[in-house]
């Protein structure tokens, strides 16, 4: 056999192998997407297909088009829940960003012992399950509860009340609950963006003279943006499809003034046996969900 000839033949067998190789991650991740497409876009495909009708659940359906989005456009009830939701927003995820960025600076600048240790404690809230969490504030926040008591004992019996039976209070009080759970997860992400910082820059800035907040704009915020950025998207998510906090303190209470989409699905759905319209509210909520996180992801992108 002459060089050239085997020199052919082995351009002719590359590409084949070029093209086994491009081929192989794709069959890898088909069973990762076969078991995805079962267990999450078949029952939102679902629930696509069921708000297009009118069904009690059981029985006979009957087929109405986008009736059922049309009527949440004029609907009250559900116009109040997207606001109570969106409203959530500040508590899950602006509050806790703006307190935890700036105590993980703090704790960063500071260098406080046992930091592994603050660490576990403050995650904590992740990983308690949130009914316990649910009935815990519940009873802080009773008209004999620790809140009240705490109020009386500093002479402001004027302020206390019913927080979760209080129409003016209500929302605000449980959307602290979600402030002192997410705090954790932002704090730690946060922690853990700083840490990466090279601690050359903060000593070259002192050395310029600059001082903790400057050095916080400069050096920290700068730093941590793709921290931000993914707990902007885990805490959003957490507050626009909050449930179990809702259900447990309140059950959408007192009147609609702590209902949010979430249980507008299963107080359609299992109290009204309205099948299609929570369906719809569900299709809805996952939209917003999608699309208000996509433009936190290329706000971040845009700013990295």
């Amino acid at each position: 056999m002459t060089p050239g000839s085997t020199g052919q033949r082995l351009r002719h067998q590359r590409p084949s192998a070029v093209a086994r190789g491009r081929g192989t991650p794709y069959l890898f991740l088909l069973p990762a997407f076969l078991v995805y497409g079962a267990f999450a876009l078949y029952p939102l495909g679902r629930a696509a297909q069921f708000s297009l009708y009118e069904w009690k659940g059981f029985g006979s359906s009957t087929f109405v088009g986008l009736g059922n989005y049309l009527d949440l456009a004029g609907d009250a009830d559900f116009r109040r829940a997207i606001g109570n939701a969106l409203m959530l927003i500040v508590f899950y995820s602006i509050i806790p960003l703006v307190v935890g960025l700036i105590l993980a600076a703090i704790l960063r600048r500071g260098q406080v012992r046992g930091m592994g240790f603050f660490r576990t404690v403050i995650f904590l809230p992740q990983v308690i399950a949130l009914v316990v969490v649910a009935v815990a504030w519940r009873q802080i926040y009773s008209p004999h509860g620790l809140l009240n008591d705490v109020l009386r004992g500093v002479g402001l019996d004027a302020l206390t009340r019913g927080w979760l039976g209080d129409p003016g209070t209500a929302l605000a009080a449980v959307g602290f609950i979600g402030t002192w759970v997410e705090m954790g997860l932002v704090m730690l992400l946060m922690l853990s963006g700083m840490s990466r910082i090279p601690a050359e820059q903060f000593e070259a800035a002192r050395l310029d003279g600059a001082g903790a907040v400057r050095e916080f704009f400069a050096i920290t915020l700068p730093a941590v943006r793709g921290e931000i950025t993914v707990a902007l998207v885990l805490t959003i998510i957490a507050a626009l499809k909050t449930f179990d906090l809702v259900y447990m303190t309140t059950s959408g209470g007192p009147g609609n003034s702590t209902t949010v989409p979430s249980f507008e699905v299963y107080f359609r759905a299992f109290e009204l046996r309205e099948v299609g319209s929570a369906s719809a509210v569900a299709i809805v909520l996952t939209v917003l969900i999608f699309a208000i996180n996509v433009g936190v992801s290329r706000i971040g992108e845009r700013e990295s």
